[in-house]
């Protein structure tokens, strides 16, 4: 660490452009709007962003590892309002004291100035669950926060219940039962491979756990659930305990390593029971949504790279793929639960297009669906990649477009946004007292590289390519991660 404290960010592209730090709390009320917001729509997308409150004494810290910052958007009677806050995690009140930077590299407690006792930005996910706010990050327990007011209201443990260490950033929700399905990897801390797997009543009540071994110390950042199964995807982004020690990265890409899928009975499993089958070195992403199939088979749809998309954590030898040619696509796998051989089959691909952040109606989650979202990166849509080049900073993946795949038509409806406009993780909105599956509207955080601000674009499922209505930020806010869209009726 310097002994001086540094007075600004570091001249580097995720800490410039629309990537620069907000570091804003406040609210604003009723949003200027182009365009008709439907009056069915009564709710609440909240999403989170890395947002660094002070800058780090690490130059190159990559933009995971940014405060989490929680944005709530209501949506009441056709008007929007809007309310930001820091998740108030011990790091960010310890720093605020000292008024500097205190821990060094991402999930790196080797690097920190001072020791902590848990050392989360809570900066991945925001869910709802149990009438609170659950702001996640995959290192350590969430956060818990108020939904009305965003203020923090400490640790959550579930009432001293949790086993793990950490808890996922992806835990999924069975639209029939209201079970929260979960997981930690690095369960027991950083470097061994345990990972811990349960399931918590819609009360928070938990109602099983599985401790398990993985064949190697990955990042699972994503998992899939049936109605019967879970499954434990593995990045082949390895950690080493003594490279920590010696003050390197977390994560190193390992080409020599497998993609591992974990399977294992959803009820009633024991540690002996999960089955780690392989595929080539890949990169998986997120899971767009897992199903079983008439013949018993496990459906998963997820995001499939051949490199290595997280490129700022390389090999050993520090070998990198050039990042414009990344291209990840969404993959179906089908997997036989029964089978002894555990090498898994070539995936068909769903779609070839540079795509990621897949969001289904999650009423239909764990289930044979139809209907998919996400956003997509296509040049030829006609961005203005010249005239915003100086604008978009960096070390965070560009999309310029929402695109809707229909899984038995294979039919695709594309929204592009702008020449100057960046999409990020869209959600999707049930349209009140339909039950159709993908029926309602699709909502996404813009952003504007010619105004260097944000909007919110609303779309309706039905006229898919023309926006409903584009509500206006007075902010830019950073590139977040993730986000969830919650009706003022729920629990």
């Amino acid at each position: 660490m310097a002994a001086q404290a540094p007075t600004h960010f570091p001249d580097r592209p995720q800490f410039s452009g629309v990537m620069k730090p907000c570091r804003l709390e406040g609210e604003v009320s009723h949003l200027e709007a182009h365009g008709a917001i439907p009056n069915d729509i009564d709710g609440t997308f909240y999403r989170v962003m890395p947002d660094p409150q002070l800058p780090p004494f690490i130059q190159d810290d990559p933009w995971f590892n940014g405060d989490g910052s929680i944005s709530a958007f209501r949506i009441k009677d056709g008007k929007v309002s809007f309310k930001h806050k820091y998740v108030q995690t011990e790091k960010l009140k310890r720093e605020r004291e000292a008024k500097r930077a205190l821990l060094g590299k991402y999930r790196n407690k080797y690097t920190d100035a001072v020791e902590s006792k848990v050392r989360t930005t809570a900066n991945t996910n925001i869910i709802h669950f149990n009438g609170k706010l659950i702001a996640l990050k995959e290192d350590a327990p969430p956060y818990a926060l108020d939904p009305e007011t965003l203020e923090t209201l400490g640790l959550h443990t579930f009432d001293g219940q949790l086993p793990s260490l950490t808890f996922t950033a992806h835990p999924k929700f069975d639209p029939k039962t209201g079970e929260m399905i979960c997981f930690g990897y690095e369960a027991k801390g950083n470097g061994p491979p345990d990972v811990c797997y349960y399931r918590v009543a819609p009360d928070g009540k938990f109602l099983e756990v599985v401790w398990l071994v993985a064949p190697v110390v990955g990042m699972i950042h994503d998992f899939a659930v049936t109605e019967n199964f879970v499954l434990f995807p593995i990045m082949p982004q390895v950690c080493d305990l003594e490279r920590l020690k010696q003050g390197g990265e977390h994560w190193q890409w390992s080409p020599e390593t497998p993609f591992y899928v974990g399977v294992l009975p959803r009820t009633g499993a024991k540690p002996e029971d999960v089955k780690w089958f392989q595929y080539r070195n890949s990169f998986p992403g997120h899971v767009s949504n897992t199903f079983k199939d008439s013949s018993g088979n496990l459906v998963m749809d997820i995001a499939l790279s051949d490199k290595n998309v997280f490129l700022w954590w390389p090999d050993a030898q520090w070998n990198a793929p050039e990042p414009s040619s990344i291209v990840s696509q969404l993959k179906r796998f089908v997997i036989d639960p029964k089978s002894s051989n555990l090498h898994l089959a070539d995936p068909e691909v769903l779609q070839e297009d540079n795509s990621e952040f897949y969001r289904i109606d999650d009423r239909f989650a764990t289930q044979l669906y139809r209907h998919c979202f996400y956003d997509m990166l296509n040049p030829a849509w006609g961005t203005d990649f010249p005239g915003i080049t100086h604008q978009p900073g960096g070390g965070y993946p560009l999309y310029n477009s929402v695109r809707h795949l229909d899984l038995q038509t294979r039919k695709v409806e594309v929204y592009f946004p702008g020449r100057t406009h960046m999409v990020q993780e869209p959600v999707f909105i049930p349209r009140r007292g339909s039950c159709e599956e993908g029926d309602g509207y699709l909502l996404a955080l813009v952003n504007n590289y010619a105004t260097m601000s944000s909007e919110l674009h609303l779309l309706d499922t039905k006229n898919f390519t023309k926006v409903q209505a584009v509500i206006l930020l007075p902010v830019r806010l950073r590139q977040g991660l993730h986000g969830n869209w919650v009706d003022d009726d729920k629990p």
